[in-house]
C-alpha cells in the first residue's frame, strides 16, 4: 500500500495522459453544453469547447457531485493510506469547499487544500506535492506547507474579446461596446482567491507589455528573495490560441532569460469566462525543504 496519493481537478491543466505519467489522480470538471453533461478531457476537448463557444451555444460550469468525489476517494484509499487532494482556488470554484465539507467524513485520511490556485500555478502545487510526499511528509504536512506559500504566485491575463465579461457582468454592455470600438484590452489578474482588473490598453500588444512589466516588478520586489534563490517558476497558459501562445512563449523567454517556460491550454472553467484568445503569463514559487 501506498502512503499518499495526490489528486487534483482538470483545471490544473494536467491531462489524464500526464496524470498517468506522474501517477497523481485527475479529476475531470463537468460541464453542460446545450443542457448536456461533458467532463473536460474525457467527453469533451478542448477543441470541442471552442467550436461550442463560437457558435454561442449555452455553456455553464459545475462541479463534481459529491457522489462522484467519495467513489474516487473510496477507491484510492483501498491503495493508500491517505489522500492530498487539491482543487482550484476556493476564490473561483465552491468545488473546494464542497471537498473540505466532504473530507470530514475521512478523520484526517483526505487533506483538502486550498491555496487559492489555478491552471498552471494549480500544477505547480502538485508538483510540489508529490516532491514533498516524496520526502516523506504527511498528507496533513503537505496541506499545511502548500497553504502556508498560497500567495507566493501571481498571474496576469489578457483577452481577445470583451464579449464574455460582459455575458458574465462583470461589465456592462456600454462599456463592452466602447471597449471593442476603441480596441481596449483588458489585462486582469489573479494575486490569491479572486480575479480582478489589473489594467486597461489599446491593443494586445501593448496588453503583453503591461504583462511582462509587471511579472518583471513581481520578480524584482514581491519575489525577489525567490527569486535570487532560484525557487520561482514562470509559467504562461493560452485559450485556444496555441500558434499565437507560441510567440507569447517566446517574448517571454527573451524578457526572462534563464527561465524554463511551462505553457498549457487555459483550464476549460476559466476560459468560458473570458472566451477564445487570452494569454497569460504566471508564476509560483516552488517548494524546498
Amino acid at each position: 500500500m501506498g502512503k499518499t496519493a495526490v489528486v487534483t481537478d482538470s483545471n490544473s491543466g494536467i491531462t489524464q495522459k500526464e496524470a498517468d505519467k506522474l501517477g497523481i489522480t485527475v479529476l475531470p470538471m463537468p460541464f453542460y453544453l446545450n443542457e448536456n453533461l461533458y467532463l473536460e478531457g474525457i467527453t469533451l476537448t478542448q477543441e470541442e469547447f471552442y467550436e461550442s463557444l463560437k457558435r454561442d451555444e449555452p455553456i455553464s460550469t459545475s462541479q463534481p457531485a459529491p457522489a462522484d468525489l467519495q467513489k474516487l476517494w473510496d477507491g484510492l484509499l483501498k491503495d493508500w493510506e491517505e489522500i492530498v487532494h487539491i482543487p482550484m482556488s476556493s476564490g473561483l470554484s465552491a468545488s473546494c469547499g464542497t471537498a473540505t465539507m466532504l473530507a470530514k467524513e475521512y478523520k484526517g485520511k483526505v487533506q483538502v487544500v486550498d491555496n487559492q490556485r489555478i491552471s498552471v500555478t494549480q500544477r505547480q502545487s502538485v508538483l510540489d506535492a508529490l516532491y514533498l510526499a516524496e520526502q516523506g511528509k504527511s498528507a496533513a504536512e503537505i496541506k499545511e506547507i502548500l497553504e502556508k506559500e498560497k500567495r507566493e504566485s501571481s498571474i496576469y491575463i489578457t483577452l481577445e474579446t470583451l464579449k464574455y465579461l460582459k455575458k458574465g457582468g462583470r461589465i456592462t454592455p456600454a462599456a463592452a461596446a466602447i471597449g471593442t470600438v476603441l480596441n481596449l484590452k483588458p489585462v486582469l489578474q489573479i494575486q490569491g482567491d479572486k480575479l480582478d482588473a489589473y489594467a486597461k490598453v489599446r491593443g494586445k500588444k501593448q496588453a503583453k507589455r503591461v504583462m511582462i512589466k509587471a511579472m518583471k516588478e513581481d520578480f524584482e520586489n514581491r519575489f525577489k528573495e525567490y527569486a535570487d534563490r532560484g525557487e520561482m517558476c514562470l509559467e504562461a497558459a493560452y485559450a485556444g490560441n496555441p500558434e499565437e501562445a507560441q510567440e507569447w512563449k517566446k517574448e517571454l523567454e527573451q524578457a526572462f532569460p534563464g527561465y524554463e517556460i511551462h505553457m498549457d491550454p487555459l483550464s476549460l472553467s476559466v476560459a468560458c469566462h473570458i472566451g477564445h484568445g487570452a494569454l497569460a503569463v504566471a508564476c509560483a514559487k516552488k517548494v524546498v525543504l
